[in-house]
């Protein structure tokens, strides 16, 4: 699935060079030349991932990431450090600093849309092609399709990535605020109860193979994805 990816780089030809493949890839490219350029993007809209330069001008790529983690809002987004800079020790810093990982200068291409891929699949699995299947039940984002029991389940496209968020994150509980965050996207305004909504439009299409018990309520904190029925 594309994501949208912000490239932190100073160098307009190397960040042409990586929004080209990232978007022959099927991403969506964020750009930015420093730290500060980033940020004020990162206010407007959260991006999926970021590829971050060490050496920017002003603030320095490790630090723009700790600031980045520091943020409760901006603590998840999964980042990858870009650095010509290959000591053992450098790594340990960009790794300290909170980068989920780290690609030394110069590197091809396609090992870059393969770290991507990989941290994606780590971070934010929602984001991948990826089927998941848990307890009989299965979505299939390439497909777009669910089968519950081997019986086709019809989902509305909220209620699809509702699910599919929920299922690529199962036992963890998710306040009303992070499932608009993560599903409806950030920096949309709708009511919270918005979710309730949802989620019961989703219960009421799992209630006949009865994988609905799988959407649990946790009083006081949001919804939770169980790994078996309650």
């Amino acid at each position: 699935m594309p994501a949208n990816v912000l490239v932190v780089e100073d160098e307009p030809a190397i960040q042409e060079l990586i929004a080209i493949n990232l978007e022959h890839a099927g991403h969506n490219v964020l750009r930015a030349l420093d730290a500060e350029q980033a940020a004020n993007m990162v206010r407007n809209v959260l991006p999926d991932l970021v590829l971050l330069d060490w050496m920017l001008p002003g603030q320095s790529g490790v630090a723009f990431a700790k600031r980045l983690r520091e943020d409760e809002r901006t603590r998840s987004i999964p980042i990858i450090m870009l650095t010509a800079r290959g000591s053992e020790t450098d790594k340990i810093s960009g790794l300290e600093a909170g980068a989920d990982d780290y690609v030394t200068k110069p590197f091809s291409p396609r090992e870059l849309l393969a770290r991507i891929k990989a941290v994606l699949r780590r971070r934010s699995p929602q984001l991948t092609d990826e089927p998941v299947e848990v307890a009989g039940l299965r979505l299939d984002p390439g497909t777009h399709r669910v089968i519950a029991d081997k019986t086709p389940v019809e989902l509305g496209p909220t209620e699809f990535r509702l699910l599919h968020f929920l299922m690529t994150h199962p036992e963890r509980v998710h306040s009303r605020a992070q499932l608009l965050d993560h599903v409806w996207g950030d920096h949309v305004f709708v009511e919270e109860r918005t979710v309730d909504v949802h989620i019961r439009r989703l219960r009421k299409a799992l209630e006949p193979s009865l994988h609905d018990r799988l959407v649990q309520t946790v009083r006081g904190s949001g919804y939770r994805f169980a790994d078996t029925p309650g």
